[in-house]
């Protein structure tokens, strides 16, 4: 069975609207052609989520990342991997706004229950040092295998597609849509391009 990884925005969760989506599209009609899509809650501080997502897709062996915003930001760390990284925010600690000090509310249901989170000075110094070196070790296979998809109208991640390009030159495209990655853009963008990568479908040596 192929598994697809997907790694939610800021304050959101696995629960999210989206992993809905791509669970019921990806259902299959036989063991041989369903796809297991895990969707992991992403601590808040880099510290502690990096680590754990680069211990997961050691552990699942995904077939494909997916990563919105934050998770892309994540999502193009994880070398070695497909990967589509959509409205990827790769500069959230500048973005005071989003990543502000203090007390924030989960947007969706997270699995310990938990309904609120602190940022601290803490977070977003990890934060820092983490975009820093994000791009580091990128060689010319790994350029294959990052995708990056930029809404039309987003103004928080268009600005940088021309960075993307830059460390991974032809891989990203542009779609109709703002920020937010909703339903319509789901069904419209994602889920065809993810069909068109191939990467999801069974093949005859695929265990079932």
């Amino acid at each position: 069975m192929k598994k697809l990884l997907y790694l939610h925005g800021f304050a959101s969760s696995g629960a999210s609207g989206t992993v809905d989506i791509l669970r019921r599209e990806f259902l299959g009609t036989s063991a041989a052609d369903r796809v297991e899509v895990i969707a992991p809650d992403i601590p808040i501080n880099p510290a502690e989520a990096l680590p754990m997502l680069k211990a997961l897709v050691a552990k699942e062996v995904p077939a494909l990342v997916v990563g919105t915003s934050m998770g892309a930001l994540y999502a193009q760390q994880l070398r070695g991997f497909e990967r589509i990284c959509i409205n990827p925010c790769f500069a959230l600690s500048k973005k005071y706004d989003i990543l502000s000090v203090g007390k924030h509310k989960w947007l969706n249901r997270r699995r310990d229950g938990a309904l609120e989170f602190h940022v601290t000075k803490e977070t977003v110094r990890q934060f820092q040092e983490m975009e820093a070196v994000q791009f580091d070790g990128i060689d010319e296979v790994d350029q294959l295998f990052c995708h990056g998809l930029f809404g039309d109208e987003d103004t928080l991640s268009l600005p940088w597609r021309e960075e993307f390009e830059r460390h991974y030159p032809g891989m990203s495209r542009l779609f109709p849509g703002g920020h937010r990655l909703n339903a319509e853009a789901v069904h419209r963008t994602l889920i065809p391009f993810i069909r068109e990568l191939g990467v999801l479908s069974a093949q005859p040596s695929d265990p079932v």
